[in-house]
């Protein structure tokens, strides 16, 4: 059997389908998957022994760039490449208009989720066959689901297998333990305080951990170089790619992260994660499988599900590692300081046995 998945973005998203095509593999033996997905994501898909072929699709950079795509002819190289083989199953995993549209071009029977358990009702219209999934689950299930019926087979749902192959070779042991802090993210309701995570990497030093801070842009450069500063051991990495990073990922023996797809990538490879949530909400998109753990916030206005921290309240105040006095902002993280983080992480990876270099490939 063959199917192809329409997947696109974003990074989380594509992650959280990687257990579906695991479950898919294992009911069916010799099924073999292409994989529609942004060129900015197509170094994971590629991770999966299953998937032969990755087709990139740049909507993203379209939009900004639709002229001169147009004039370049990318558009319809994309369709032939889309609609170069045959297959058994078309499967609309994002649920979208646009996703919809591309699984239409496909050749083969087109499948989705029904009106009632898709975000953009209108892109069912496309489908062949139309499944229905509880909205209220999380996406991981939502789309193991999606998956399990339109190919017919049964799956075990208290067991998620990634089914990631490790991206790169192993590399050499790190000289200490080592933790990677993920504080790069969109909204900015999601941000962890700074303030939070110099003194996490200042108590993470002290425990005798090194301190990896990748970064993706100016602004989240200058935050990780921040947050180094004058600690010692901490590590500002060079820009890297998903590969580069997925290699990171799996020299160090914890991850603390924000709401942000790093943090499904982590979980993806089986890292001992925390990750700590406040406008959003972790039981629908949260990290998802082994060795995982979501902070969720206390406050009463959390998940407020806004990009903006829209908090009137009175203003919550914790000391630094210094014992000075700030305001923590957005309030709703004052339910999770950096010695709370740090003792969960800790604990985490004792219990998990992750102590020095990992092992094996992610499960």
């Amino acid at each position: 059997m063959r199917i192809l998945i329409v997947k696109t973005s974003s990074l989380g998203d594509v992650v959280h389908t990687l257990p579906a095509l695991t479950d898919a593999v294992k009911a069916i033996p010799g099924l073999r998957a292409d994989w529609v997905v942004e060129e900015g994501f197509a170094e994971i898909p590629a991770w999966h022994p299953a998937v032969d072929r990755v087709i990139p699709v740049a909507i993203r950079r379209w939009r900004k760039q639709w002229w001169n795509t147009l004039r370049g002819g990318e558009i319809g190289r994309f369709v032939a490449e889309l609609r170069h083989s045959e297959y058994d199953a078309v499967i609309d995993a994002q649920g979208l208009f646009k996703s919809a549209v591309m699984t239409r071009l496909a050749r083969g029977k087109r499948a989705g989720l029904d009106k009632n358990s898709i975000k953009e009702p209108v892109a069912s219209h496309f489908y062949q066959q139309k499944i229905a999934v509880p909205r209220a689950e999380h996406a991981v299930q939502r789309v193991r689901q999606l998956f399990s019926s339109v190919l017919a087979y049964q799956y075990d749902a208290q067991q998620v297998d990634y089914g990631l192959l490790s991206p790169v070779p192993e590399s050499m042991a790190q000289s200490a333990p080592a933790l990677m802090f993920l504080h790069g993210t969109t909204w900015a309701s999601k941000h962890w305080p700074k303030q939070y995570w110099k003194d996490l990497a200042l108590l993470a030093s002290a425990a005798g951990y090194q301190v990896k801070l990748p970064w993706g842009n100016l602004a989240e450069q200058q935050r990780a170089e921040d947050i180094a500063d004058g600690v010692a051991g901490a590590e500002v990495l060079h820009r890297m790619n998903l590969t580069e990073l997925a290699q990171q990922l799996r020299q160090c023996d914890g991850v603390i992260a924000v709401d942000t797809g790093l943090g499904h990538l982590a979980a993806a490879l089986n890292r001992p994660t925390v990750s700590i949530y406040g406008s959003t909400n972790p039981f629908l998109s949260g990290t998802f499988g082994q060795n995982q753990l979501q902070l969720k916030s206390d406050l009463a206005c959390s998940p407020c599900m806004k990009r903006e921290c829209e908090y009137r309240g009175q203003p919550l105040i914790d000391q630094t590692a210094a014992g000075e006095s700030f305001e923590v902002t957005p309030a709703c993280y004052r339910s999770s300081p950096p010695a709370d983080v740090l003792a969960h992480l800790q604990r985490m990876i004792q219990q998990s046995g992750f102590t020095g270099l990992p092992q094996g490939s992610a499960q």
